[in-house]
């Protein structure tokens, strides 16, 4: 089909495009389920989910396009641009070494997108794990998700700004003493070094899994039980007993383990609130609804 070697072309190119195709399946599916909705432009009627804080960073929404143009091209009208997202995730994934899973077809595409529902239902950074659990919960996710999810962390990057706080401004005293004291003080010390050498730095990188972001690998789970997990989110996942005990025996075990657990819970991921049959529709360009 013409659409594979594009993928292919592109995620050669550039690992980083994993890292956000992930992201962006990982935030349609927690807003009205996985139905491409984050992939819709505003209309006159309000702002769309992309328009919303947590989204403004996601990228490869004109790589998606080509694909979809191309699919379109081969056969039209059949596969939906949520399906495009859950397969690209996947392909994106194996094409950096991660591991490979049998994705489950047939969504069909919203035709809603709202700001207000992606900033109520996208899980913050910020979140301690109560908060984080119930989020998933709330999408039929398990604590078990929640661990293995967090994986896609190991190539993951991210902006100062999403993660200041943790640096000067904990308690609201203000300052570079007031740093987060779940977070290791040479690391904290270091990313204000070379860094987010203010609070107000709203664009320097910085990888999530450092020295390993290329890479999927459970790095991530080893820098979690040194204290150096960059979000508060990536923090809490230690502060719960059961939490921490999924994050040990995978960082302790070989990769192998952590893909299948990864790919486990992409699968269940990828089946949030899907809509086929009548629900929905096949969209014609990802961006748009069909007229």
């Amino acid at each position: 089909m013409a659409a594979a070697p594009l993928v292919l072309a592109v995620l050669v190119v550039t690992v980083g495009v994993a890292a956000t195709l992930i992201r962006t399946h990982f935030h349609d599916c927690f807003v009205r389920g996985c139905d491409a909705s984050v992939l819709l432009n505003a209309t006159g009627g309000g702002e769309a989910e992309k328009d919303a804080t947590p989204n403004l960073t996601l990228r490869g929404f004109a790589f998606l396009d080509r694909v979809k143009a191309l699919l379109e091209q081969e056969c039209p009208g059949v596969v939906s641009c949520a399906d495009i997202l859950a397969l690209a995730s996947r392909d994106a994934v194996g094409v950096i070494g991660g591991p490979f899973w049998r994705v489950p077809t047939g969504r069909r595409d919203g035709r809603v997108s709202i700001k207000q529902e992606a900033l109520d239902q996208i899980p913050a950074p910020t979140m301690n794990f109560t908060d984080l659990l119930t989020s998933f919960r709330a999408k039929g996710l398990d604590l078990a998700d929640l661990v293995w999810l967090s994986g896609a962390h190991t190539i993951g990057i991210s902006h100062c700004n999403s993660f200041t706080e943790r640096l000067y401004n904990f308690t609201g005293r203000g300052g570079p003493g007031d740093a987060d004291p779940s977070l290791d003080a040479e690391y904290a010390a270091n990313l204000r070094r070379t860094k987010c050498a203010t609070p107000t730095d709203n664009t320097t990188i910085v990888e999530m899994d450092p020295g390993s972001f290329l890479t999927f690998d459970t790095s991530y789970y080893r820098g979690l039980l040194k204290r150096r997990g960059l979000f508060q989110s990536d923090a809490a996942l230690i502060t719960d007993a059961a939490a921490r005990a999924d994050v040990e025996s995978v960082a302790k075990g070989p990769s192998e383990v952590f893909f299948q657990v990864f790919a486990r819970s992409m699968v269940r991921m990828g089946m949030i609130e899907v809509k086929t049959g009548g629900e929905g529709e096949i969209r014609r360009h990802c961006a748009i609804v069909n007229s």
